[in-house]
Protein backbone atom coordinates (compact mmCIF):
# COMPACT_ATOMS: atom_id res chain seq x y z
CA UNK A 1 0.00 0.00 0.00
CA UNK A 2 2.69 2.36 0.53
CA UNK A 3 3.87 2.24 -3.46
CA UNK A 4 0.28 2.79 -4.07
CA UNK A 5 -0.13 6.10 -1.66
CA UNK A 6 3.64 7.19 -2.65
CA UNK A 7 2.61 7.56 -6.37
CA UNK A 8 -0.77 8.72 -6.24
CA UNK A 9 0.24 11.37 -3.79
CA UNK A 10 3.55 12.48 -6.04
CA UNK A 11 0.73 12.14 -9.28
CA UNK A 12 -1.57 14.64 -7.82
CA UNK A 13 0.63 17.13 -6.39
CA UNK A 14 2.34 17.08 -9.86
CA UNK A 15 -0.77 17.63 -12.04
CA UNK A 16 -1.95 20.18 -8.78
CA UNK A 17 1.70 22.19 -10.39
CA UNK A 18 0.05 22.18 -13.60
CA UNK A 19 -3.43 23.35 -12.82
CA UNK A 20 -1.56 26.10 -10.36
CA UNK A 21 0.12 27.28 -13.54
CA UNK A 22 -2.98 26.93 -15.50
CA UNK A 23 -4.89 29.05 -13.21
CA UNK A 24 -2.53 31.51 -12.98
CA UNK A 25 -1.90 32.11 -16.69
CA UNK A 26 -4.11 30.24 -19.06
CA UNK A 27 -7.42 30.53 -16.81
CA UNK A 28 -7.85 34.30 -18.03
CA UNK A 29 -9.72 33.41 -20.71
CA UNK A 30 -12.73 31.50 -18.35
CA UNK A 31 -12.92 34.29 -15.62
CA UNK A 32 -11.62 35.60 -12.60
CA UNK A 33 -13.82 33.68 -10.52
CA UNK A 34 -12.95 30.36 -12.27
CA UNK A 35 -9.49 31.40 -12.08
CA UNK A 36 -9.81 31.30 -7.88
CA UNK A 37 -11.61 28.13 -8.10
CA UNK A 38 -8.94 26.42 -10.02
CA UNK A 39 -5.92 27.83 -7.92
CA UNK A 40 -7.96 27.00 -4.71
CA UNK A 41 -8.46 23.24 -6.13
CA UNK A 42 -4.94 22.91 -7.16
CA UNK A 43 -3.68 24.35 -3.64
CA UNK A 44 -5.82 21.76 -1.89
CA UNK A 45 -4.60 18.88 -4.22
CA UNK A 46 -1.28 19.83 -3.63
CA UNK A 47 -1.27 19.68 0.55
CA UNK A 48 -3.50 16.45 -0.14
CA UNK A 49 -0.72 14.87 -2.70
CA UNK A 50 1.89 15.63 -0.12
CA UNK A 51 -0.52 14.04 2.93
CA UNK A 52 -0.46 11.48 0.88
CA UNK A 53 3.03 10.80 1.35
CA UNK A 54 2.98 10.88 4.52
CA UNK A 55 0.79 8.40 4.67
CA UNK A 56 3.31 5.89 2.62
CA UNK A 57 5.92 6.74 4.57
CA UNK A 58 3.45 6.34 7.87
CA UNK A 59 2.42 3.14 6.63
CA UNK A 60 6.11 1.72 6.62
CA UNK A 61 7.47 3.99 9.41
CA UNK A 62 4.64 2.50 12.22
CA UNK A 63 3.34 -0.52 10.61
CA UNK A 64 0.69 -1.62 13.63
CA UNK A 65 -1.18 1.56 12.79
CA UNK A 66 -0.75 0.77 9.33
CA UNK A 67 -4.68 0.30 8.56
CA UNK A 68 -5.30 3.81 10.20
CA UNK A 69 -3.12 5.08 8.03
CA UNK A 70 -4.39 3.29 4.91
CA UNK A 71 -8.04 5.07 5.96
CA UNK A 72 -6.65 8.31 5.88
CA UNK A 73 -5.24 8.18 2.76
CA UNK A 74 -8.30 7.16 1.22
CA UNK A 75 -10.02 9.63 2.85
CA UNK A 76 -7.18 12.46 1.26
CA UNK A 77 -8.10 10.71 -2.12
CA UNK A 78 -11.65 11.17 -1.26
CA UNK A 79 -11.36 14.76 -0.21
CA UNK A 80 -9.42 15.34 -3.25
CA UNK A 81 -12.01 13.55 -5.67
CA UNK A 82 -14.88 15.61 -3.94
CA UNK A 83 -13.53 19.32 -3.21
CA UNK A 84 -10.55 19.42 -6.21
CA UNK A 85 -12.65 17.50 -8.25
CA UNK A 86 -16.00 19.65 -7.91
CA UNK A 87 -13.64 22.83 -8.30
CA UNK A 88 -12.37 21.75 -11.31
CA UNK A 89 -15.75 20.74 -12.97
CA UNK A 90 -17.38 23.97 -11.89
CA UNK A 91 -14.64 26.09 -13.45
CA UNK A 92 -14.24 24.16 -16.81
CA UNK A 93 -17.91 23.14 -17.55
CA UNK A 94 -20.02 25.68 -15.33
CA UNK A 95 -22.01 22.67 -13.58
CA UNK A 96 -22.76 23.88 -9.97
CA UNK A 97 -21.17 20.96 -7.90
CA UNK A 98 -20.54 23.22 -5.02
CA UNK A 99 -22.84 20.76 -2.65
CA UNK A 100 -19.64 17.93 -3.15
CA UNK A 101 -17.23 20.84 -1.93
CA UNK A 102 -17.81 20.85 1.49
CA UNK A 103 -18.24 16.62 1.41
CA UNK A 104 -14.58 16.80 -0.02
CA UNK A 105 -13.79 18.76 2.97
CA UNK A 106 -15.25 16.69 5.52
CA UNK A 107 -13.23 13.86 4.04
CA UNK A 108 -9.76 15.91 4.72
CA UNK A 109 -10.71 16.67 8.13
CA UNK A 110 -11.82 13.07 9.05
CA UNK A 111 -8.41 12.22 7.05
CA UNK A 112 -6.29 14.34 9.32
CA UNK A 113 -7.56 12.90 12.67
CA UNK A 114 -6.94 9.22 10.88
CA UNK A 115 -3.49 10.83 10.97
CA UNK A 116 -3.57 11.67 14.40
CA UNK A 117 -5.60 8.56 16.01
CA UNK A 118 -2.31 6.34 14.30
CA UNK A 119 0.38 8.28 15.41
CA UNK A 120 -1.00 7.96 18.83
CA UNK A 121 -1.99 4.67 18.73
CA UNK A 122 0.69 1.36 19.26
Amino acid sequence: MERFFFGLGALLAGVAVAAGAYGAHGASALGPEQAIWINKAARYQMYHGLALLMVAWACFQWQASARIFQAAGFLFLTGVACFSGSLYIMAFTGLNLGYLTPLGGLAFIAGWLMMAIGSFRG
